[in-house]
């Protein structure tokens, strides 16, 4: 079935063929559908098949055909994000796919001013995308009306679940109508989650696209074993042998995204990072400058990369192994979008095998490994443009290092 074929408002259609979107994913095509019909949704999927369209294009449908009169009575449509890069994400698709609707969208969070917020709001919206924090904000200064809403999205809903926010999430339900459409989209989940999920809606549809392995077929992922004091240089050569591709990388905590960046500097390679410490108009900059090619490597935090969409990452590099199995499927899932093809390596030490050990478990299956002789990986070592000589920096890194292993877990 081709998307000309939906009973959908013909400007989204426009908007859906100038995007070049064809025939619906699959998750798509299992979501549209009960979404029209009002139904409440759980939907898991696997990261790059395209669930964000999955909600927006139903939803931009059914707002645009309540022909909606006057705007100034509050919100209809509340999509919660986790971070700010998937919220200001999620507002684009729906500007891109709702240009030819009278339908409007308003994305808030925090970093910024709330004020040019506050007074979108009063002129009013039909679609706010929000954060957490900014969200709670406005509703408990009485600049937010939410009794109208009618559809509640949580995207990437394990983790909003699952950061402390459920207390929020409950507390927020008391002001929202009874009678709403709840949707929740993700690509992982466990039984708490689920559990949680399912007490927040009424009969949910449970739609699920390939659960017997998270990770798209079209990612290549593999594990190669690095000490933790020497991956600077492994990542230093990969970077230099695909200096022409976009490469992300995950490291554990936003002092080691600095650290690695600096490593990265003293041998000559440019790159940036993303996390919470950081400005908002420094992250928005960052972000813009990877999406377009001139920023070819991005160091980034699980929190601040979560769930965001940037076409052409060719490489995930996981400088540290991810201290949660779902992660490291949202993680890899940062290459191989859509039916692009991609490739995600990650550095193991000898104190995060255990790590390894629950990500195989949860996938199923062991994880590729790639060998390394011990005659490469000294050379790897030796032909690396750091300045051994300074001993004072060597020292002070390896000192870091230490204070930022991860905890070994205790065996049952």
């Amino acid at each position: 079935m081709k998307f000309s074929e939906y009973r959908i408002a013909d400007g989204i259609k426009t908007a859906i063929a100038k995007l070049e979107y064809k025939k619906p994913t699959d998750i798509q095509y299992k979501s549209i559908p009960p979404i029209l019909k009002g139904e409440d949704v759980l939907a898991i999927a696997q990261t790059g098949t395209g669930k964000t369209a999955a909600f927006v294009i139903p939803i931009l449908h059914v707002l645009q055909e309540r022909k909606i009169k006057n705007r100034r009575d509050g919100v209809k449509c509340l999509v919660m994000a986790p971070t700010h890069e998937l919220a200001l994400q999620i507002d684009q698709v729906f500007k891109s796919l709702g240009r030819n609707t009278r339908v409007n969208s308003l994305c808030i969070h925090g970093g910024v001013d709330q004020e040019p917020q506050i007074e979108q709001l009063a002129k009013g919206v039909d679609v706010l995308i929000a954060t957490p924090g900014r969200l709670f904000d406005l509703v408990s200064q009485d600049y937010l009306n939410l009794s109208r809403v009618e559809i509640l999205v949580l995207d990437e809903a394990d983790h909003m679940l699952d950061l402390g926010f459920i207390k929020d999430i409950r507390d927020l339900m008391r002001h929202l109508p009874r009678k709403r459409q709840t949707l929740f989209f993700s690509a992982t989940i466990n039984d708490k989650i689920k559990k949680l999920a399912y007490s927040l809606v009424s009969d949910a549809i449970r739609i699920q696209i390939s659960p017997k392995d998270p990770v798209a077929k079209n990612i290549d992922h593999a594990v190669a074993m690095i000490e933790m004091d020497d991956k600077r240089f492994f990542l230093e050569d990969l970077i230099k042998d695909n200096a022409e591709h976009k490469i992300l990388v995950f490291v554990r905590t936003k002092v080691r995204a600095e650290r690695v960046k600096k490593a990265m500097e003293r041998v000559g390679i440019v790159s940036d990072t993303i996390h919470s410490d950081r400005e908002q108009d420094e992250r928005e900059l960052t972000m813009k400058e990877f999406r377009g090619g001139q920023l070819k490597v991005l160091i980034a935090t699980d929190v601040s990369a979560r769930g965001i969409d940037i076409e052409g990452v060719e490489f995930v590099v996981n400088y540290d192994m991810p201290e949660s199995s779902e992660n490291y499927v949202h993680r890899v899932g940062r290459t191989g979008r859509g039916r692009q093809m991609g490739h995600a390596l990650s550095f193991c030490s000898t104190e995060e095998l255990d790590l390894l050990e629950d990500i195989e478990n949860n996938l199923g299956k062991p994880v590729s490994r790639v060998d390394i002789t011990k005659k490469e990986y000294q050379y790897t070592k030796d032909v690396s443009d750091a300045n051994t000589g300074d001993w004072r920096e060597l020292m002070k890194m390896a000192e870091l290092d230490e204070l930022t292993k991860p905890k070994k877990k205790n065996k049952k």
